[in-house]
């Protein structure tokens, strides 16, 4: 399936040593990255690295102080994929200066320093942000690699795990739905899953159109798929189409907005418009950066 890409890409600090790459840059930090509650396809190392899987590839990343050590990936590779992936186009310090307007976002983004919002392949976020409906991120993470692991293709090892890819749609679309009960614990899910992979494995993305429509007229047609509603349907679009100016509201954003900017408990709906009104195009940052931060410190609950 298709994924953003970047069409011009400037050149990084990016070196080749023996059996890694180096990279420094700003606002990258791999913690910050793959915990903010944004992908599920990864694996935390005991050493502190990550490794994910994106296009097929595997990569571990690891920062030890201002570098960051990135090993199972050619330079190529990692900017034929991975530039894009980590959204690496983007300025991160020009954003977390342009949205730090008061304390509490300054604060906020200091915590989430090195966050930068993936831009993920559609069928596996759209998937993906279905089962985490009402779900944890244990539980969400644990049925995306059974998914891959029982569906999915082998793709290789790496530190001794084997690792498969995220399964196509038609591949999907042909899964009994009390299997993915039984064995990915996904639940009332099931069904869900395989009729959006059968409608999307008979041509419903057309993300080349898609990602140039406004984020109103992409939120209907997204809505049309079993199992995905407003919240879900806002996650696809900021994760998978770059639509960052959208704000998805969910139990914990929601708690963070009415605790630290609302004051009272207010509908899910108010949160959004509120929060499109008060940051604008940069919405989407901001989501990640307070919800990143109001979870990890148990803001509102």
């Amino acid at each position: 399936m298709n994924r953003f890409i970047y069409k011009e890409k400037k050149e990084l600090d990016l070196t080749e040593k023996d059996g890694y790459l180096l990279l420094r840059c700003d606002s990258f930090n791999p913690k910050d990255i793959f915990e903010c509650g944004q992908c599920f396809n990864f694996n935390k190392e005991e050493d502190g690295s990550y490794t994910a899987v994106f296009m097929r590839k595997i990569i571990n990343v690891k920062k030890e102080n201002e570098d960051i050590i990135i090993k199972n990936i050619t330079k190529d590779e990692f900017y034929e994929y991975f530039y894009d992936y980590f959204d690496l186009g983007n300025d991160y310090e020009k954003i977390k200066k342009d949205i730090s307007t008061d304390e509490t976002l300054k604060e906020s983004v200091k915590y989430g320093d090195g966050i930068r919002i993936l831009n993920q392949e559609v069928f596996e976020t759209i998937i993906s942000f279905i089962i985490s409906a009402n779900n944890q991120i244990p539980r969400i993470k644990k049925a995306v690699r059974i998914i891959s692991e029982r569906y999915g293709d082998y793709i290789g090892d790496f530190n001794g795990v084997s690792y498969y890819s995220f399964p196509r749609p038609e591949v999907l679309a042909k899964a009994n739905p009390k299997d993915l009960r039984e064995y990915a614990k996904v639940g009332f899910r099931d069904q869900r899953i395989v009729e959006t992979s059968k409608i999307i494995a008979d041509g419903f993305i057309d993300f080349d159109k898609e990602i140039n429509s406004t984020g109103q007229i992409l939120r209907i047609k997204l809505m049309e798929l079993p199992g995905v509603g407003p919240k879900v349907s806002d996650c696809i679009m900021l994760f998978a189409y770059h639509k960052r100016e959208t704000f998805p509201v969910d139990v914990w954003i929601k708690r963070v907005m009415e605790y630290l900017f609302i004051k009272k408990e207010v509908p899910k709906k108010y949160i959004s418009d509120y929060a499109n009104e008060l940051f604008g195009e940069n919405a989407g940052y901001v989501q990640q950066y307070l919800f990143y931060y109001g979870r990890e410190n148990n803001i509102g609950k």
